[in-house]
């Protein structure tokens, strides 16, 4: 059997005067791309600009959405109820399939940003609030979930094809979830240790938790954050090292 993964990438967050990420220089090395919606980052112009230019790339166009909070770029966990997400889910799908229908293109899954998707990871209520909005909207795109969390059951659940993902830039915890962006080590800056950890999350869907255990986790689609300093080198690299290893990197398309 060949192995297979998706490469993914958050983009579009730039807004008005402000720049955020690599978008263009990382769109050759990525399969998928996570759009934002302007709600944690991105504006109308800058959702067409990436919408057009992943679309010249043959880039998947995903929906990206996060919570109300531009000046904390969407990784601050907000008191909000799963109706509230729910609203929050189908206004940004909505707007990014507007623009996308304007470009000729069509979106093709949607992945929940910072503070909201770590949110969903642990707490059922709001990850099927996620998944019910998405379904509401277009029940053929695809759900990204955080790879053996539970809002992988809920979104199949409702009726969603879903890609677990996992991350290459990122340490776990024990309980499978991410090490959070304030502690040592959440982030991995040496890309050979990044690549391996890759290349075994693919080949023995295992990653060594910040603790020391083995977890066990289904890659479909694997992360690499646009906003790195190093995010070029690390989506060239890592694309390299996967193509060398005979792993097919291709698009998980979407459900219809």
């Amino acid at each position: 059997m060949t192995l297979s993964i998706d490469l993914n990438c958050d983009m579009g967050e730039s807004f008005g005067a402000w720049n955020m990420g690599h978008d263009d220089e990382v769109l050759p090395y990525v399969t998928s791309a996570n759009i934002a919606c302007g709600f944690h980052g991105g504006d109308p112009g800058v959702m067409r600009k990436t919408v057009k230019a992943a679309m010249r790339q043959g880039v998947a166009l995903g929906v990206h959405p996060g919570l109300p909070d531009l000046v904390g770029f969407g990784r601050r966990a907000m008191a909000i109820t799963p109706r509230d997400a729910y609203d929050m889910v189908v206004v940004q799908v909505g707007a990014l399939a507007g623009v996308a229908a304007s470009q000729g293109g069509r979106l093709n899954h949607v992945k929940a940003h910072g503070a909201l998707y770590n949110m969903a990871v642990n707490n059922k209520e709001l990850a099927h609030a996620l998944a019910q909005a998405v379904y509401d909207v277009d029940r053929s795109l695809v759900f990204y979930a955080l790879a053996s969390s539970l809002m992988v059951g809920v979104a199949k659940e409702v009726g969603l094809k879903v890609a677990e993902e996992v991350f290459a830039d990122r340490s776990y915890e024990e309980d499978g979830t991410l090490t959070p962006r304030d502690r040592p080590h959440a982030m991995i800056k040496d890309v050979q240790v990044s690549i391996q950890q890759v290349l075994r999350m693919i080949r023995e869907g295992k990653v060594r938790s910040a603790q020391g255990s083995d977890i066990h986790v289904h890659a479909d689609t694997l992360c690499i954050h646009g906003d790195q300093p190093d995010a070029v080198a690390f989506a060239k690299a890592i694309r390299e090292a996967l193509l060398a290893e005979n792993i097919a990197v291709q698009t998980v398309s979407h459900g219809a």
